[in-house]
């Protein structure tokens, strides 16, 4: 009981919160689903209720970790190159989902490896940018100091984007980049070309998809067709977009308090996806705008004490962990929040702790559990396992 103490509950209270409250929501949204399959309309619930039952577990044994033992360099080529093998692989052996193959089926549960890779990528980024502020500090030029974990987080990021998995390599990519400017990369710099690469998204590059795809060109692409739809999505009603026309009318019905728990009408096959990519819709709609914003301020709570925790460390490498991981989970939520309001195309990920998935909620305890280790020490906390570690 002892160890109680050192515990962080701005972000374990908030965390078994969310978990619970995304059970609940799982089974709602996905009884109906698992009925209309000829299947238990439990099935999905205890799947959850299991994945949440092993992330707690697995926070634990992270909190409790010596974190010297995930910076060996002989683990970390060898986790990268089960990460190589296992993309290829995806290429090749794959289960398709909505148009990426990004899936190994293991029995009832498919695994995810692209949601791992985030973490690793967090880990892996922290070392090597801690491990070489020296030499950045004694005038050596930037590129020449960090070619080598931007190369390595290329390769796995363009791995998951060849699957195709837009979203997850967004996401690999903006945390690995807010690490590296968390670094010390010039941030004026840093601004001009993030500034000129999304204008030229949004001035060339969207509407020039729009005229290709009126052209007939790619017409069977899902990544291209969901960029349409998020474009002209009651345009396309009938079609591409249908998923955010009727994540519209779910957010719609819903109002301010909701229709109650399990009255959704949206989830029962007119909105697909209702337990992933779309149940925010389905807690809006069923518990209302004031729950989804609750939900949205327990997260905020989450990531804000993160970089908290961040900011007051004493050495490189578990600020950048810190910071990697607050990047993970705000832009995780901003790609899923974004989609279900049509503020940004449809990217199929996840939204941290609610949505149904056995990868991302085992990733998401992972990261969390090395936070609260690092948090643990800030407080003065010493597991055994770590006692005789060396001071960085």
């Amino acid at each position: 009981m002892r160890k109680l103490k050192y515990l962080d509950y701005w972000i374990m209270v908030p965390y078994l919160i969310l978990s619970v409250l995304g059970i609940v929501m799982v089974y709602s949204a996905s009884a109906d689903i698992g009925s209309q399959n000829g299947g238990s309309p439990f099935g999905y619930l205890v799947k959850q209720t299991v994945f949440v039952v092993l992330g707690l577990l697995l926070l634990g044994v992270m909190v409790a970790l010596n974190l010297k033992k995930l910076r060996s360099m002989e683990l970390q080529a060898v986790v990268f190159g089960l990460f190589v093998a296992a993309m290829l692989g995806l290429l090749l052996f794959g289960q398709t989902i909505n148009g990426a193959a990004g899936w190994f089926r293991v029995g009832p549960i498919s695994i995810q490896p692209a949601e791992f890779v985030k973490f690793f990528l967090i880990i892996y980024v922290a070392h090597a940018v801690a491990g070489r502020q020296e030499e950045l500090e004694a005038g050596y030029g930037w590129w020449s100091v960090f070619w080598q974990p931007i190369a390595v987080s290329a390769a796995l990021i363009l791995l998951v984007l060849a699957q195709p998995d837009l979203g997850g390599a967004a996401i690999s990519a903006t945390i690995v980049g807010v690490m590296l400017l968390a670094s010390g990369f010039n941030y004026k710099r840093a601004a001009v070309y993030f500034t000129g690469a999304l204008a030229a998204i949004i001035c060339i590059g969207l509407p020039l998809l729009d005229k290709l795809s009126q052209m007939g060109f790619a017409k069977d692409s899902y990544k291209l067709k969901r960029i349409v739809a998020f474009m002209n999505p009651f345009e396309h009603s009938q079609g591409v977009g249908q998923q955010l026309v009727n994540s519209y009318y779910a957010l719609s019905n819903g109002g301010i308090l909701g229709v109650g728990w399990g009255n959704s009408i949206q989830k029962t096959g007119y909105l697909p996806e209702p337990n992933t990519d779309f149940i925010m819709a389905i807690l809006a709609e069923e518990l209302g705008l004031v729950t989804a914003v609750a939900v949205l301020v327990l997260l905020y709570v989450i990531i804000i004490r993160i970089v908290y925790i961040g900011k007051n460390c004493t050495t490189a490498y578990y600020g950048l962990i810190c910071y990697g991981a607050a990047a993970y989970l705000a832009v995780q939520s901003f790609f899923n929040i974004g989609g279900v309001l049509g503020l940004v195309p449809i990217t199929g990920v996840t939204f941290p702790f609610i949505s149904y998935g056995g990868s991302s909620t085992l990733t998401l305890a992972l990261v969390l559990g090395v936070v609260l280790n690092i948090s643990a020490r800030q407080k003065g906390y010493r597991p055994a396992a770590v006692a005789q570690e060396e001071t960085e």
